[in-house]
Parts: structure tokens; C-alpha cells; sequence
């Protein structure tokens, strides 16, 4: 289908369906280079955010102050919650300022010393200072790699590129409870599992020095020559001047609408404002549907089906971290296929089922009524297996869909000039529902149960589909320019200055 992107300094009509040449996933070394390397910030993301877990059993034991103060072993694990809110919120700021490639250093450094600091200390205040700091490299991380992908990402393979960092996020994840595993009869046990962080922190910044900006950012920024040559590095010649034309449009379009990037702008524009809320709601969903409470939870899951050693629960987080790391892989796989509204929905419709299976088992569990004393172990036993039936299916509904799907929207969606600022706002969002929702689980199961808590997740997974279906349009294969005027089209109608981008997508 055509697609007129007629604009001041367009030829006018690109072919959304036919007549350029597409790249599929492993046909530019280049782009996937850039893609590792930009993902390592993921890996850190992920290694940080999982490697506490371990690292704190055994700060309790050097540090008596620890252990027998609730409130500082909160502290040391939700710091660096604090740090990657702020971190994104002042993340998309430097990006749009300073550009991708500097944010990413700026991350680096945050990681190392954060590391670095943790190892060394001779306190829990030094431990907290240090979760602070890679905290706040979190954040920023959290921002710039799914947007500087994006903008190096031909648009028929985007989706798989940007999902390839939350590979990265939930194998870092799963490398942390390795170390946790392997370090725990080693001396200094906790100050390796937090300090060996430093490694890929320094790895990603000399990697990064020989790495391009972005080259939208570039052209953004009015270097065109610089912000060519690293296309040249990515498309054809052909391709080329199909990308360079799109990007000139843009500028033209944005020069005179007189694009300010002001956090003001996004509440003032209507299609912005549709755009960011659209990304944020899927940021929030992405918490709000429980993926942190189920994994928290999973130890007291495989306890009910009958295992008890505590070596189990250990071995189990690395099994499911390892099942979240091939669910995306499927992700990576089917964004670009099946497209993310898509994909997103039949996470969330695969997500409701099994939190009601995880929520029937607790309730019937709790329910002694319905087991006879002489038939309660194999009772308990049977709705424990059913337990981890329900678990399984979540991780595999949820991680190809839920996990990437909202990163890959955010890194796409908005205009070049809000693209950090508004992607820096929703990452907040999504690190404020982490926090809010690490804060009241606990206490939510003591006032109504386990159940029933997570059947109130499975409701909040209904409502996420609704919004899905509602408010997520598909930009599956469109190019930035397209995503633009699709949110125009929702925002003001089709005014017959271009055809309708929903149906292309499509």
C-alpha cells in the first residue's frame, strides 16, 4: 500500500509494502554489533536490579547493624530503585542534550562506581550510597539503549533489535544468580557478587569510544555529514537515499512547527499526549501485571509442591530467570511478525489465565476444609504441582510479550525532539509502579491473602488488555516519520493529506 508522506522538501510517496529492499535480522554485522554493544547496558540493567537478592544474605551476616534492622535492609535493596527513577527522569534530558552515545557513558561510569563503591564499603551507608549510584545508572540506561537501537534499527527489524536489549536485562538477570550461586563459599562473598558489575561497565565504555552517535539524534542536531555516513554503514544506496529523504522531511516538519523538546509540549500537543500515554499506561501495566510479585513469589510456589531446602530456592530463581531469557528470545522472534499490539494481547489474555490458576491453587491451599487430615499431604502436594503449572505459564505468556513489547513502543513512538524526554518519563513511570508495587504485595497478601491478591492482578491484566486493544496502535514496520503521522491521524483524523498508517501496519 502507498503511503503519501508528503511534506516541505518530500518528493512525497513511499511504499510501505513493496519496492525497497529489507533486511532481515542477522543481515547487518554492523547494526548487530552496535545492538550488543548498546545492550550491555541491559545486562547491567538486569544484573544490578537481580544480584541483590543473594548479595544480601550474606551483608546481613558481616553487619549486625543489618540484621537486625529491617528498615536498612530495605534501604540497601530499594536505594537503587530511587536512583533508577531519578536516573530516567533526568536520563531523557541528557539524551535529547547530550545524545545517546554520551548517556551511555555517562551510565558507565555511575555502574563502575556504583560497583566499586559497594565492594569497598565498610558500612551500610557506603552500600547505600553505592546502590544509589547504580541506580541512577539504571535509569539512564534504561532510556538510552532501547532509543539508540531504535534509531540505528531499520524499521522491519526494529522491534527484534530493541527486544534484544531486554534479552540482555533478563540475561543479566539470570548471570547474577549464577554469581550468586557460585560465590557463595568464596571469601568476600557479597563484595564479588556486587563488584564484578565494574567488568562489563568498563568493557561497554571503551567499546562505546569507538562506537557512532545516533544518527538521527545527528541529523537532529543539524550534522547531516556525520549523521549520513553512519547510515551508509547501515543501508544500501538505495535504501540510502530513502532514509536520508525521511529524515530531511522530519526536520523540515519539525523546524516549523517549531519543536521546543520542553516537558510542557507533551501535554500541550494532542498527539504527543496520546503517544506518551499510550507509553507510560504500557510501562505501568508492564509492573502493575505482576511480574516482580511472581517472581518474588516462586520459592513459596515450588515450598508447596513439597520442596523445602533452602539451596532450592536459589537454584529456582536461576531456573526461572532462565525461562524469562527464552521467553524473550520467542519475543525477539515474533515482534516483528506478529506486531506488538498483537503480541501484547495475547501476553496479557495468556497472563489472566494464569494468575487465576496461581490464585485458585493459594485459595485452595488455604482452604483446609476441602482436604481430608488423612489425604492433606497429597492434597497440598497436587495443588502445589498445579501452583507450578500456573507459574510456568505466566513466565511463558508474559516474557515474549509483556517484557519487550512495552520497551520496543517507547523506543518508537515519539518525535525525534521528545524521544528522550518523553521515554525518560515513561521509564519513570515504569521504575515508580516497580517501587509501588515491591512496597504493597506484602502487605496487600497479609490484609486479604495470596489468592486473592493475585486474582487482583489478574483483574489489572484485564484492564491492561482493554487499554491495549483501545489505545496501542500496531507500528509493526513503519518508519519513525510514519509513526508521526499515525498519531496525528488518531489525534485529528484523517484530513486527506495522507492515507490511513493503521491499516498499513496492519
Amino acid at each position: 500500500m502507498t503511503i503519501d508522506l508528503s511534506m516541505p522538501g518530500s518528493s512525497g510517496l513511499l511504499d510501505a509494502a513493496g519496492g525497497r529492499k529489507h533486511m532481515n535480522f542477522f543481515s547487518n554485522g554492523y547494526v548487530l554489533a552496535l545492538t550488543g554493544v548498546a545492550g550491555i547496558g541491559g545486562f547491567l540493567f538486569g544484573y544490578d536490579t537481580g544480584v541483590i537478592s543473594g548479595a544480601l544474605l550474606y551483608i546481613r551476616d558481616e553487619f549486625p547493624a543489618v540484621k537486625d534492622n529491617y528498615f536498612l535492609q530495605e534501604t540497601i535493596v530499594s536505594m537503587a530503585l530511587v536512583g533508577a527513577m531519578l536516573g530516567a527522569a533526568g536520563g531523557g534530558w541528557i539524551n535529547d542534550a547530550y545524545g545517546r552515545r554520551k548517556s551511555t557513558l555517562v551510565a558507565d561510569v555511575l555502574f563502575a562506581l556504583g560497583s566499586l563503591v559497594m565492594c569497598a564499603a565498610g558500612g551500610p551507608y557506603m552500600l547505600i550510597l553505592g546502590r544509589f549510584f547504580v541506580g541512577l545508572g539504571v535509569g539512564i540506561a534504561s532510556v538510552t539503549a532501547p532509543v539508540y537501537i531504535a534509531e540505528a534499527a531499520p524499521s522491519e527489524i526494529r522491534g527484534g533489535l530493541v527486544s534484544t536489549n531486554v534479552l540482555m536485562i533478563t540475561g543479566g538477570q539470570f548471570f547474577s544468580y549464577l554469581i550468586n550461586l557460585g560465590f557463595t563459599e568464596v571469601p568476600g562473598t557479597w563484595r564479588w557478587m556486587l563488584g564484578v558489575a565494574a567488568v562489563p561497565a568498563v568493557v561497554q565504555f571503551v567499546l562505546m569510544l569507538f562506537l557512532p552517535e545516533s544518527p538521527r539524534w545527528l541529523y537532529w542536531k543539524d550534522e547531516k555529514a556525520k549523521a549520513i555516513s553512519v547510515l551508509e554503514k547501515i543501508y544500501d544506496s538505495d535504501r540510502l537515499e530513502e532514509e536520508v529523504e525521511l529524515l530531511a522531511s522530519s526536520s523540515v516538519h519539525e523546524f516549523q512547527s517549531g519543536c521546543t523538546g520542553s516537558y510542557l509540549d507533551i501535554f500541550k500537543s494532542k498527539e504527543l499526549r496520546l503517544a506518551f500515554y499510550a507509553g507510560a499506561g504500557l510501562q505501568a501495566f508492564q509492573q502493575f501485571t505482576g511480574i516482580n510479585t511472581v517472581m518474588y513469589y516462586s520459592p513459596t510456589i515450588v515450598q508447596m509442591a513439597g520442596f523445602t531446602s533452602n539451596r532450592l530456592a536459589l537454584l529456582l530463581s536461576l531456573v526461572v530467570a532462565g525461562m524469562n531469557a527464552a521467553g524473550t528470545i520467542v519475543g525477539i522472534y515474533l515482534i516483528d511478525r506478529c506486531g506488538r499490539r498483537r503480541l501484547a494481547l495475547t501476553s496479557l489474555a495468556g497472563v489472566v489465565v494464569s494468575l487465576v490458576i496461581l490464585a485458585m491453587a493459594f485459595i485452595l491451599q488455604s482452604s483446609s476444609s476441602l482436604c481430608l487430615n488423612t489425604l492433606n499431604s497429597t492434597c497440598q502436594g497436587a495443588l502445589g504441582w498445579f501452583a507450578v503449572a500456573g507459574l510456568a505459564l505466566y513466565i511463558a505468556f508474559f516474557s515474549p510479550g509483556m517484557g519487550p513489547v512495552p520497551w520496543a513502543v517507547n523506543s518508537e513512538i515519539y518525535p525525534e525532539a521528545y524521544r528522550g524526554i518523553c521515554g525518560g518519563m515513561s521509564a519513570t513511570v515504569n521504575w515508580v509502579s516497580n517501587l509501588i508495587v515491591a512496597q504493597t504485595f506484602l502487605s496487600i497478601v497479609g490484609w486479604v491473602g495470596t489468592g486473592l491478591t493475585f486474582l487482583i492482578i489478574a483483574g489489572i491484566a484485564v484492564l491492561a488488555f482493554i487499554f491495549v486493544a483501545l489505545y496501542v496502535p500496531e507500528t509493526k514496520g513503519l518508519g519513525f516519520e510514519q509513526v508521526e503521522l499515525l498519531w496525528k491521524e488518531r489525534a485529528w483524523g484523517n484530513q486527506g493529506n495522507y492515507q490511513s498508517l493503521s491499516v498499513a501496519a496492519a
